[in-house]
């Protein structure tokens, strides 16, 4: 699929997210990763920041630049009919006004949604909720599914500090519902108490990043889920798989994929 997705692409993404019914997304970092993903049977294709950076030798936070993610975009856009989102970190604009930019380009290029943090590359806190909805506003103008990453569980203790981090995560959605958000992404967090308060009180469709202690899909569809996603995880094991087979090949053992050959 090239140039730019239509609203009705754009409203069958958004359709896919159901809490209770969860989208599940692998998420991947060229247009390989993404024709294998498809092929797998996934109902949607998104992009993390993470395996596309390192995927092309630089670290994540925006140092892989808006117009090499934007071609790694329109490649991907080219062997698959899914819809696709992108990852785009901050929003690669200082402000709102380059936030839009961006996400524009990302619309141009064919994307049917973004990610889009709330804590800018390189800081360890969220922004302002007001200063950050501005941001999640100038990309919603865009017409994309903008899927607001709220960061308040970063570094947190969920143990300790959980209703009042959840708290304050359901003052930010509200904001950010408002400003045209039309999902809520909240990573670092694994707790299923508060994944359900969280997904009772959002006014979004909330979207997990798995881990182990999530459970399986069911555990966090029971939850109120209503989009899962596996983040650097696809990534970090394709490459640990690569190197374990290098290492043993290397070593004198026969490939383990002779058979097929």
């Amino acid at each position: 699929m090239t140039g730019a997705a239509s609203a009705e692409t754009i409203a069958a993404f958004r359709a896919l997210h159901v809490p209770g019914d969860p989208l599940v997304l692998v998420n991947i970092w060229d247009a390989g990763s993404a024709r294998a993903v498809a092929a797998a049977g996934a109902k949607a294709i998104a992009t993390g920041s993470y395996g596309v950076a390192e995927s092309q030798g630089f670290k994540d936070g925006e140092t892989f630049a808006l117009a090499d993610a934007i071609a790694n975009l329109e490649r991907i856009l080219r062997v698959t009919e899914l819809p696709v989102s992108i990852d785009l970190e901050a929003g690669y604009g200082a402000t709102p006004a380059e936030v839009g930019t961006s996400v524009a380009a990302a619309r141009a290029a064919g994307a049917s949604g973004i990610n889009m943090e709330d804590r800018l590359s390189g800081t360890s806190a969220p922004l302002p909720a007001e200063e950050a909805a501005a941001r999640i506003a100038a990309a919603a103008a865009s017409g994309l599914f903008v899927n607001a990453r709220c960061d308040v569980f970063r570094g947190r203790d969920v143990a300790a500090d959980g209703p009042a981090l959840a708290n304050e995560v359901i003052e930010r959605v509200r904001r950010y519902a408002d400003a045209g958000a039309a999902g809520l992404f909240v990573p670092f967090l694994s707790d299923a108490a508060t994944i359900s308060v969280i997904c009772e009180r959002s006014p979004l469709p909330v979207n997990i990043l798995w881990s182990p202690p999530c459970g399986d899909r069911d555990a966090l569809a029971a939850l109120g889920v209503a989009r899962i996603s596996h983040g650097h995880q696809p990534w970090a094991a394709a490459m640990d798989w690569l190197r374990e087979q290098a290492r043993a090949i290397l070593g004198g053992a026969v490939p383990p994929y002779a058979a097929g050959a």
